[in-house]
């Protein structure tokens, strides 16, 4: 992020929801249900291989080689190679009329992938990220197997530590103690996704999407959606003391930064820098409002490790409070790290002064 970044998202800019989960948690049941609901109209579906979704049993209007259309209005197209290319090259398809001008895209992850790379791509490249935004990260776990899955792949771990919807699925299979033990462990490792449980990959596509920072059709309630304060750690305790240290979220936490004053863009750009220099790779997630000198309206930020989106600017502030806060989901950082590091940067007399 840089201090000379518009404060700006095109409102003509494609949603994007990422769609992971480990292997076996469902994330092919689900889609064989997505694709065939009236509502996927005017949406692209990026999957790795059409055999792995089973396309058989659904109405198929149109096929080539590596797009199947829908009788539901839905696009599924298979990405062999590599993904920037993939999304470059169903763009380009769209904007020539050979494929329908879908409003919104799909992108399902191998079940060992970690989500992370994926999200970078979409707001580094530059073709994507004029043309796409990222409207959030919808996870699957096995409600059956999930806790065990935590336990031993830190695949698992980050899928659903940087998740904006976590799906449970198979949840009538499970046992009701399990479920609840697995779902307290799902909402301390990511305080704010809300969990929805998922019956043989049945639910209203409408719970999955519209979950990103940025919705130019509803400009603010996207922000109240995914900044519940009160849900996270914000006075620095150790959520995971009590934890075995075996486990792979003993190191990944949640928390919220709030800060009362007004920042100063520039000395805020020089701190993300800062923090990304040094510990890009431990911080999962950041998701923020902010409260800048000589702006009226709120900017809200959003970073994945070492990349950031391009700082939006919405029309009103979401609730009564003007505080600047910041949503982390990070690996082995320190709430207090964090705050004393921002105070320091905004605060100090010799550091650097301008307006956005």
């Amino acid at each position: 992020m840089s201090g000379d970044a518009k404060l700006a998202i095109p409102e003509e800019a494609l949603a994007v929801s990422v769609l992971t989960g480990f292997l076996g948690s469902g994330k092919t049941t689900l889609l064989r249900h997505l694709l065939a609901h009236p509502a996927m109209e005017e949406t692209a579906v990026i999957v790795n291989e059409f055999g792995e979704i089973g396309l058989d049993h659904l109405l198929v209007e149109q096929a080539t080689e590596d797009t199947v259309l829908l009788n539901s209005g839905c696009l599924c197209c298979t990405v062999r190679g590599d993904l920037v290319t993939g999304m470059r090259d169903l763009y380009k398809r769209r904007v020539k009329g050979e494929v329908p001008a879908f409003q919104r895209l799909v992108i399902e992850t191998t079940g060992l992938a970690d989500p992370a790379p994926i999200l970078q791509t979409i707001m580094t490249d530059p073709l994507l990220s004029e043309r796409f935004r990222l409207d959030g990260v919808i996870t699957t776990v096995d409600a059956t197997t999930g806790a065990a899955t935590l336990d031993r792949h830190v695949e698992s771990v980050k899928q659903a530590a940087v998740a904006d919807r976590i799906l449970l699925t198979k949840s009538d299979l499970a046992e009701a103690a399990a479920r609840t033990a697995l779902e307290a462990r799902l909402r301390k490792l990511n305080p704010a996704a809300p969990i929805h449980a998922v019956v043989q990959g049945e639910i209203d596509p409408a719970l999955l999407f519209n979950a990103g920072l940025y919705d130019p059709t509803t400009k603010t309630t996207d922000v109240q959606a995914w900044l519940k304060a009160e849900a996270y750690d914000t006075h620095g305790h150790d959520h995971h003391h009590h934890h075995d240290v075996n486990r792979h979220d003993a190191s990944i936490r949640a928390f919220c930064v709030s800060y009362d004053r007004s920042l100063d863009w520039d000395r805020f750009n020089c701190w993300c820098e800062m923090l990304i220099t040094l510990y890009g790779a431990d911080i999962l997630r950041i998701k923020g409002i902010l409260n800048i000198d000589g702006v009226d309206d709120p900017i809200v930020i959003h970073g994945v490790q070492h990349v950031f989106h391009p700082p939006a600017r919405l029309e009103a502030w979401p609730d009564d409070s003007r505080q600047s806060r910041l949503v982390f989901i990070v690996r082995d950082l320190k709430p207090e790290m964090i705050e004393h590091t921002l105070k320091a940067f905004n605060e100090d007399s010799a550091a650097p002064v301008a307006s956005v």
